[in-house]
């Protein structure tokens, strides 16, 4: 089970949104580029970055440290939030993102998916589903889709796709343990496209559950709130308490393979 940091931005900070609502933001930390650090330090393989700004169609700050993040650290970054033209990918592609997630792109113009896919290929295009009691949402999740989110990961994979990050926006921020139903759900109709959970992990005991599911294709989760307030008893022993005194240039001992695409699987 690979764990993934989150890192959500909004206005150039580091935040935290509950549920989805731009109303309820934490910001965790002023400084996105430390905070990319310091969970490389702390052995992150891979990192995901949400532009909130643009996902709701506003004129985002954040390119710059989104380039910024991608230049200082050897993982592959990706990158979700706003992307929704060809042009769009190629500018991300060009800030140093490896990995793109579609999202309300994918709702609206699907086969601007399939597009994708056959000029990037499926390891550097995956497919975000955002989902509310089964409902895909858009624009930044303040929309509904009227789509079931199980018969468009369908559809997505029929397109080419073969990784589905889905994220259960009622449970997103809470801590209270992932939609582990909805995951097996989805896993069961899928043949080819592997799942990346999203939402509602509060401690060591849901990547337990989580990995439980490997069988129905997750192989993978993004965490967000539960690691930035210490939610696992691990943290204890690296660096979060004194943070500002960390070395953050120094890069941690995690094996690495020389290409980024090693370590981000389709």
């Amino acid at each position: 089970m690979l764990v993934i940091p989150a890192i959500d931005l909004r206005g150039g900070k580091c935040v935290r949104l509950y549920q989805g609502s731009y109303d309820k933001e934490t910001v965790y930390f002023e400084d996105p580029v430390k905070m990319a650090k310091l969970w490389r330090v702390q052995n992150a393989r891979t990192l995901h970055v949400v532009d909130l700004d643009a996902a709701r169609g506003d004129r985002s700050p954040n390119r710059e440290v989104i380039r910024t993040i991608c230049k200082e650290l050897d993982i592959p970054v990706q990158l979700g939030g706003g992307i929704r033209t060809m042009e769009d990918i190629e500018e991300a592609i060009g800030l140093g993102v490896y990995r793109v997630i579609l999202g309300t792109a994918a709702v609206r113009h699907p086969d601007l998916v399939s597009e994708a896919v056959a000029n990037y290929s499926c390891s550097r295009v995956a497919v975000g589903i955002d989902a509310r009691n089964g409902e895909v949402r858009i624009e930044g999740w303040l929309e509904g889709s009227g789509l079931d989110a199980v018969a468009m990961a369908q559809d997505m994979e029929n397109r080419g796709v073969r990784r589905i990050v889905y994220t259960d926006i009622g449970r997103d921020g809470t801590l209270q343990g992932p939609n582990l139903g909805a995951y097996r759900a989805l896993g069961e109709k899928l043949r080819h496209a592997r799942i990346t959970a999203s939402g509602g992990v509060g401690g060591y005991a849901d990547l337990v559950r989580l990995k439980e599911l490997a069988s129905h294709r997750v192989d993978s989760i993004v965490i967000g709130r539960a690691l930035y307030e210490n939610r696992f008893p691990c943290q204890q022993f690296w660096c979060w308490n004194y943070k500002q005194d960390v070395d953050l240039d120094r890069f941690s001992t995690a094996n690495m393979a020389s290409r980024p695409d090693k370590n981000l699987n389709p």
